[in-house]
């Protein structure tokens, strides 16, 4: 009893200011407290982890070929590239003459491309405003379903048109709201003067919103349908036995629970804010003018890679992706000021 108290004083026992431990004892509190760890060797890294390294190899190699190396390319927005110049890409940029901003200066002297930038930026902040908030939604109602059997019919039917090309969604719609789809037919019966819809430029940014949202509303509930499975079920009861109704469940539990995949998703949309789509802007462009339908990535089709003038396009896709960079940059700022994590966090 004696040796046990004895043992049990001296490990409680604090240190004297002057006094010496031993460097076993100190060894694991100096790590702990400067938190280095020992690095493993490369060698031995690659020897242990070959088996993960092969399976994201071929990942890897598609997207280093089709996503960084195309990079290379953004210098023909400094030259006045023409392809014919050489026998091969490569001898074109070459022998290309170096113009510096030459580029930028059309570019932005060019009113058609400030009609699609406006165009752009219009019918993005309509879609944040209409569109992004449409899954949250969506996933909120699914999830509070009970039966899971509605449930899952229910999300079959909302996926079901995000594997629907562009041209098939264009064709769904000009069926039921063309000059000679449904919605014509029936006014016309009705004795009114039908309405088409495909054609009216006014409204033009309503239409191309509700075929994004037909398209694409159900695809989007999957990463909010993900995150509100990890929200734990007690704090629902807790909740409830405290006599929180359903809205001060959702209001106090279910948002803040999402919140920070809705933060990163919107930076993420904000990021890719001056990319609307093509296809879907491309099919309807003539049938309602190319002042309400011309987009920036219409706009790099027609007016560089249509009329050959490469570098032309190659500046305004990228002044498209600055734009891009710095509201990535700003909205991740804004989160970290708001106390989120972001796209990425500060060391």
């Amino acid at each position: 009893m004696g040796t046990r108290h004895a043992s049990v004083d001296a490990g409680s026992r604090p240190a004297r200011p002057g006094g010496s431990t031993s460097p076993a004892a100190a060894g694991p509190t100096r790590a702990g407290r400067t938190g280095r760890r020992r690095r493993v060797p490369l060698r031995t890294r690659l020897r242990r982890d070959w088996q993960l390294l092969a399976m994201v190899a071929p990942g890897f190699v598609i997207l280093l070929v089709f996503s960084y190396v195309p990079i290379l390319g953004n210098v023909i927005a400094f030259q006045d590239y023409n392809p014919y110049l050489g026998s091969n890409p490569l001898e074109a940029f070459l022998h290309s003459d170096w113009i510096g901003f030459g580029q930028f200066q059309l570019l932005f002297e060019d009113p058609a491309f400030w009609d699609a930038f406006r165009n752009t930026l219009a019918i993005t902040a309509f879609q944040l405003v209409f569109f992004f908030p449409l899954p949250i939604l969506l996933a909120i109602m699914l999830h509070n379903l009970l039966s899971s059997r509605l449930r899952g019919f229910i999300q079959t039917v909302v996926y079901l048109p995000h594997f629907f090309s562009w041209v098939l969604v264009v064709s769904f719609f000009v069926a039921m709201l063309g000059g000679a789809g449904l919605l014509a037919q029936t006014m016309r019966e009705a004795g009114m003067e039908p309405w088409n819809v495909m054609t009216n430029p006014d409204t033009f940014i309503i239409l191309v919103t509700a075929e994004a949202v037909w398209k694409d509303v159900g695809w989007g509930t999957i990463v909010f349908l993900a995150a509100l499975s990890t929200i734990d079920q007690n704090l629902y009861e807790a909740a409830a036995a405290d006599g929180a109704g359903r809205w001060r469940r959702l209001w106090h539990i279910t948002l803040p629970g999402l919140r920070p995949v809705i933060v990163l998703l919107l930076i993420l949309r904000l990021g890719d804010a001056l990319s609307v789509g093509f296809e879907q802007f491309l099919l309807q462009r003539d049938a309602v003018g190319r002042q309400a339908s011309e987009v920036l990535d219409t706009f790099v089709y027609h007016f560089s890679i249509a009329t050959g003038n490469y570098g032309y396009g190659a500046a305004a896709g990228l002044f498209k992706a600055a734009v891009g960079l710095c509201l990535i940059l700003a909205a991740n700022k804004v989160a970290h000021m708001l106390g989120e994590r972001g796209i990425y966090s500060r060391s």
